[in-house]
């Protein structure tokens, strides 16, 4: 075998080496390829956004998120979520659409957030939530299923709360508080005027939601008191709420009471006083 005959034999292994390390290179490359889609799909899929609502799809929908709310659309719970309505410290929430069409209120707890430790003292004596396993994306599945409980304890004990539909992980699922169209019930806050009313109405939904639910709300303000296009007292974010039972229920109470009355106050409604107020609120009849 001549020269000539050694040399196109090493240069065709050559080629072929050079081929197989372009093969492994290829495979990387359609996998970031991949990636960078599958996450254009997903935040296009689920979210129909604005502009503005970029910086809101980088906190919320991470990876362990977006595979709950795929869960959830594969079950049947949800059909899509749209534009974000409502931001907190904790969560933000979304419009969502129903597999009929219908809309829903999404939550989304946030899973960085650290205002979460700051509330152990709700549920450190809540005997429903005794055992916790470490970890502050455990705390927020097991806050999130705290909120659907309480939810469904208000609602069947009739007080007006949005209904609860589904909790998986960080992410609950309830009635939307509006509409058909879409338009969000508004926040004692944000209305213009509020009337007497209004306060007896509220102080109904709070005797219901202590003597037939057996709750106290325990962050109650006039941003979560919500007022329906039919003109009906609405109470949201239940998080918080414990049961009458809890050691700190009274002292949660209390708070609940004088945020309450201090907004009517300041917009001109005549209030009941704390203690009598309290009174009514714990005693049946």
């Amino acid at each position: 075998m001549g020269k000539d005959d050694v040399e196109p034999e090493e240069e065709k292994q050559q080629q072929q080496q050079q081929q197989e390390q372009e093969q492994h290179k290829e495979p990387k490359a359609v996998a970031r390829a991949d990636r960078r889609y599958a996450r254009h799909e997903r935040e296009n899929r689920f979210l129909q956004k604005k502009s503005e609502d970029y910086q809101v799809v980088e906190e919320v929908f991470d990876m362990p998120t977006m595979m709950v709310i795929t869960k959830m659309v594969n079950d049947g719970i949800l059909k899509s979520v749209q534009s974000h309505f409502a931001s907190g410290k904790e969560a933000k929430v979304f419009i969502g659409e129903a597999p009929d069409g219908s809309p829903l209120a999404v939550k989304i707890y946030l899973t960085v957030s650290s205002e979460f430790k700051k509330r152990m003292q709700y549920i450190a004596g809540d005997p429903r939530f005794s055992e916790i396993k470490g970890g502050t994306r455990n705390f927020i599945s097991a806050w999130a299923r705290k909120e659907f409980k309480n939810l469904q304890q208000a609602h069947k004990a009739g007080v007006r709360v949005p209904a609860p539909i589904a909790v998986e992980k960080n992410v609950l699922v309830m009635e939307f508080i509006g509409d058909s169209e879409g338009n969000v019930a508004t926040p004692l806050a944000n209305l213009e005027s509020v009337t007497e009313a209004d306060y007896a109405e509220v102080v109904e939904q709070l005797q219901i939601l202590y003597q037939k639910a057996g709750l106290v709300h325990a962050d109650l303000s006039e941003y979560n008191i919500f007022k329906n296009p039919k003109g009906e007292i609405i109470l949201l974010d239940f998080g918080s709420a414990v049961d009458v039972k809890h050691p700190n229920s009274k002292q949660f109470l209390v708070r609940d009471v004088q945020n309450v009355n201090r907004f009517f106050i300041k917009r001109g409604i005549d209030v009941i006083d704390t203690t009598h107020l309290m009174d009514r609120i714990m005693t049946a009849g």
